[in-house]
């Protein structure tokens, strides 16, 4: 039983207060058809509202089952409205995109009832109101008295203790609404009815008791309910409260999203735009990271780890200490400029190379060691004799730095191979054979071809290279001695036409050239020779008459006769005469990247226990080039999807913007669902859900159109760069993606549907 003891309401319009409401105390028994009339403006449809729980009162008490809702709470009223009312509106609202049966179970929905008992339950409710043939048609597909019949099966499947109608047959014709009134008045047999209506006739009619309200309150009373009530705890008023679960939200949201396809594709597609943008800056990562990692098995795997006699370092990074630049004390210090030099001898020692001896041949293909034996070579052109220049001719021999024309092909055929092409002739292998490097358009440069016996011309063909032959002269023979002081000869026809002597022939083998894929030109341009012919100047040079008066008079040089001094030195004598075998360069070959780590692991080792003076400094040109394209690309990936990522904020904002308009559009709807026991959370769930449906589908067509599209990037990419090339979005970063979408628009969501869930329900009812 319901009780209402002094009740007040007022609204505020403008400035002013309205009573609505103003003292009304009433009772109804547990069933019977009530009528609440009056004229317009009398208070009729808020006494209905206030009974239903849709509106709250000011000042008074309702006593439900002689509890006192007085401490009701926003969920306390929804579980009421959900359990023990239902509503019949002069309008029907009734939801336009749902079907007849999704209507009247949407009641159920909130209730917490599984799906097949929902659809029962319902179904028997409108097959009892006439209406089982009509369970699929929208509300847009019946009359109004149909329609009316589908609100009361709604507003009856619950099985509520109170049906609280508006106008029930204000929009119907006489013959209809004489149908709904029969209706009604059966349904009053078994529970109460109460019926606001501003017709007596109909009124008197089918009422069991009448009640006249005018200026807020009640004027008479056909049949007062006087019976006491005992007023019972209000902790006892325990009632089940509305649960619309994750699904039906889900659900709910979904067939709204339906009946506007065409926005919600648009929208999606246009949410989606971001997610395209970052899945293909990923994709060409991913790809240029497939690449740099082929790149590094293939290619750079077998790049030497090189350790140079003399290599350059950054002046700051050593001798600073923990010092940081720009101080602010009153501090100064000295600096030793030596140590602190960009350039760092390596200290090729016996204990150093016994200790490189000793790495694991399981990680390296060769080691090869460097020397700054002087090749002296003379050609013939024609008539013409001369010599190829050298090191010793503009001083880099002095320093140990090699030959100008010359460079030792490493001792690793099947690398060499793999970065160059043989245009012509067969592979040098022993000591009187040599290669001829061209550049990657053919070319050698018309200085180098004249210093290395060629006649300049336009064009060439191999048969013009391969067969040129050098004679490699030993000290013995290159050097004539004079009162102590050794002078290289200059009668190049003669020497080129020594035999029998430690001098040999060498021609040229084969003409190389870097391949289109290689990561990088290694070899110089010019002759090449193997690790052979420098055994043979070594073990010459060794036992040469200069290299022997070089080592006799270490003070004076044998070339000069004078002292040496900071141009020249002994050591640099004796390593271009061939008669230090200590290297000048070493580099090593390993078997694999992961070897390579290993290999640079085992000299860090060895720095450890040592100092910087005595510490070898190698560079590794793979890791060189991979660190710098890992960089770049990733800089790339960084700057193009922060740019992609401007565009999902954008779609973001958009997205909030059709939240709201779909919540301006489907404002009756959500009063409508109040009024079913709906609470604010589950308003707020439903469009929240809606967001993230849109941000679900975005992400989906994102992903897809993305994994489309990288198959027309890959060929362009791979035609651009000669060669394979995959983009591809890895599965963790298009699920990573899909999440991202349905976080951003789930964020867009949530202002909108907030404000959903605020809307006051009768004041959304009133929307049209």
């Amino acid at each position: 039983m319901i009780e209402l003891s002094n009740i007040h309401k007022a609204y505020r319009v403008s400035d002013e207060s309205v009573t609505a409401l103003n003292g009304v105390s009433v009772k109804f028994e547990e069933k019977g058809l009530v009528s609440i009339v009056g004229p317009s403006g009398c208070g009729k449809t808020t006494l209905l509202n206030v009974i239903g729980g849709l509106d709250q009162y000011d000042e008074g008490d309702i006593l439900i089952d002689g509890v006192s809702t007085k401490s009701y709470k926003d969920t306390d009223w929804d579980a009421y409205r959900n359990h023990r009312i239902g509503f019949v509106f002069q309008s029907y609202n009734l939801i336009p995109h749902l079907n007849v049966l999704d209507n009247v179970t949407m009641a159920l929905s909130l209730s917490g009832i599984g799906e097949r008992e929902r659809k029962q339950r319902a179904t028997k409710m409108l097959q009892e109101v006439g209406l089982g043939d009509k369970l699929k048609k929208k509300p847009s597909q019946l009359s109004g008295g149909q329609q009316q019949r589908v609100a009361i099966a709604r507003a009856l499947v619950n099985s509520p203790d109170i049906l609280l109608a508006d106008e029930p047959t204000g929009a119907l014709d006489s013959k209809t609404s004489t149908q709904i009134m029969e209706l009604l008045s059966e349904i009053a047999k078994t529970r109460l009815v109460i019926m606001v209506t501003h017709n007596l006739d109909i009124a008197s009619s089918y009422s069991d008791r009448v009640i006249e309200m005018l200026d807020g309150q009640v004027q008479s009373d056909s049949k007062p309910f006087n019976e006491e009530v005992s007023v019972k705890p209000e902790e006892n008023k325990k009632q089940k409260g509305t649960s619309m679960s994750f699904f039906e939200a889900l659900k709910s949201s979904g067939k709204n999203l339906l009946t506007k396809k065409g926005r919600t594709i648009a929208t999606s597609i246009a949410g989606s735009i971001g997610i395209i943008g970052i899945g293909l800056v990923l994709s060409l990562s991913n790809g240029i990271s497939q690449k740099v990692s082929a790149m590094e098995g293939d290619s750079l795997a077998g790049f030497p780890i090189s350790i140079p006699s003399t290599t350059m370092t950054v002046s700051s990074f050593f001798g600073n200490g923990d010092r940081s630049q720009y101080p602010s004390s009153d501090e100064y210090y000295a600096r030793d400029t030596q140590r602190t030099s960009s350039q760092h001898k390596n200290d090729f020692s016996s204990e150093f190379l016994d200790y490189l001896g000793k790495l694991n041949p399981k990680t390296y293909n060769s080691i090869v060691y460097g020397h700054g034996v002087a090749l002296n070579v003379i050609y013939q052109n024609g008539n013409n004799y001369g010599k190829v220049p050298s090191g010793s001719d503009n001083m880099l021999a002095s320093l140990g730095l090699g030959n100008s024309l010359f460079s030792e092909v490493p001792d690793y055929k099947d690398f060499i191979l793999s970065q160059y092409d043989i245009l012509a002739g067969d592979y040098p292998t022993e000591a009187n054979q040599l290669g001829l490097v061209v550049n990657t358009y053919n070319q050698l440069d018309d200085t180098a071809l004249s210093s290395m016996g060629f006649a300049v011309q336009e064009t060439y063909t191999s048969a013009d290279f391969l067969g040129k032959e050098y004679q490699v002269l030993g000290n013995d023979d290159f050097y004539q001695e004079n009162d102590g002081v050794y002078a290289a000869r200059t009668d190049y026809e003669n020497l080129y036409n020594l035999s029998g002597t430690t001098s040999l022939k060498a021609k040229i083998t084969c003409i190389l050239r870097q391949k289109p894929t290689s990561s990088s030109s290694f070899l110089s341009e010019g002759l090449l020779y193997t690790s052979k012919l420098t055994d043979k100047l070594l073990n010459d040079g060794a036992a040469s008459r200069i290299a022997l008066a070089q080592k006799a008079t270490p003070e004076t040089n044998v070339l000069t006769g004078q002292a040496f001094n900071r141009l020249t030195s002994y050591e640099a004598n004796m390593l271009s005469f061939g008669a230090d075998k200590t290297p000048t360069s070493i580099s090593i070959y390993p078997k694999s990247f992961d070897d390579k780590a290993k290999i640079e692991a085992y000299i860090d080792e060895y720095n450890r226990t040592r100092t910087y003076d005595e510490s070898i400094i190698y560079t590794d040109l793979a890791e060189s080039i991979t660190s710098v394209l890992s960089m770049v690309t990733n800089a790339i990936t960084v700057v193009l999807s922060a740019i992609a990522a401007i565009s999902l904020v954008v779609s973001s904002v958009m997205i909030a913007i059709i939240i709201y308009v779909s919540v301006i559009e489907r404002t009756k709807e959500i009063g409508i669902m109040r009024a079913l026991g709906a609470r604010k959370k589950d308003i707020k769930r439903i469009f929240s859900m809606e967001a993230i449906t849109i941000g679900a589908v975005a992400g989906v067509i994102g992903v897809l159109v993305t994994y489309i599209l990288d198959i027309p990037i890959s060929l362009l990419v791979g035609h651009l760069v000669e060669g394979s090339f995959s983009a591809f979005l890895a599965p963790q970063f298009a699920l990573l993606l899909l999440a991202v979408s349905i976080l951003l628009t789930f964020i867009a969501g949530i202002a909108p549907s907030a404000g959903a869930s605020r809307k006051d329900p009768v004041i959304a009812l009133r929307d049209n």
